[in-house]
């Protein structure tokens, strides 16, 4: 798939790098030239000038693009962007900074096909997993870390060990814990694993097969 990506800040610049290593065609738009400079730098195609611009937006693809995310810090910007991803009938995806407001969603809602706001990604996902939502799936919440949420099931290393006592990579938390059928709550120290719990866990990418090895029978 084709995408164009406006601006190459922190969530610009994770999001290409997760595209490109998934195989995707990326092009990046940004009008700062040290910017253009690391985006060429980390391999991929560069357009200098600005997101609200529709020439520019042309020039980076935007008539063959499958969608366009638009991840400056500017929300007028962002939104121009998505505008002309509408007209070129592309998936559009709005940032909203961390100034966002629920009558600033509702204002952009309706026009974009999805609004992320990253600063709350990572307390989104914790939220979902304390009022016991369904979060059985691996969650990249950045490049490297993730939430994952286990559960405790016959054979396991850790069936009858308290929480405090798991022997887990340095990288690794437990984020919440919930009974079979209860929804998830603030892990006590204390709590002894049974069979049926669920925890959520945050771990860097890199060590999730060790936490696996701690909570799930060797068949898992």
């Amino acid at each position: 798939m084709k995408f164009v990506i406006v601006g190459y800040g922190r969530v610009g610049a994770r999001t290409v790098r997760i595209l490109g290593e998934e195989g995707h065609d990326v092009v990046v738009v940004d009008n700062d030239p040290a910017r253009i400079d690391r985006i060429e730098g980390d391999g991929f195609d560069a357009v200098r000038g600005g997101g609200d611009d529709e020439d520019v937006l042309e020039e980076a693809g935007i008539d063959e693009a499958d969608a366009i995310g638009a991840f400056t810090p500017d929300l007028n910007v962002n939104f121009a962007a998505c505008m002309v991803g509408n007209h070129y009938d592309c998936r559009t995806v709005l940032r909203i900074d961390e100034d966002y407001r629920e009558d600033i969603y509702e204002k952009y809602a309706s026009d974009v096909d999805e609004i992320i706001y990253p600063e709350r990604l990572g307390a989104a996902g914790a939220k979902t997993a304390l009022l016991g939502g369904d979060f059985n799936v691996v969650t990249e919440l950045a490049t490297n870390l993730q939430l994952t949420v286990f559960e405790i099931k016959d054979g396991s290393p850790a069936l009858g060990s308290r929480i405090s006592d798991l022997e887990l990579p340095e990288t690794a938390r437990i984020y919440a814990h919930g009974r079979e059928r209860e929804p998830l709550t603030i892990p006590l120290p204390g709590t002894e694993l049974k069979a049926g719990d669920e925890v959520a866990v945050v771990v860097e990418t890199e060590s999730v097969d060790d936490v696996r090895a701690t909570l799930l029978p060797a068949s898992s």
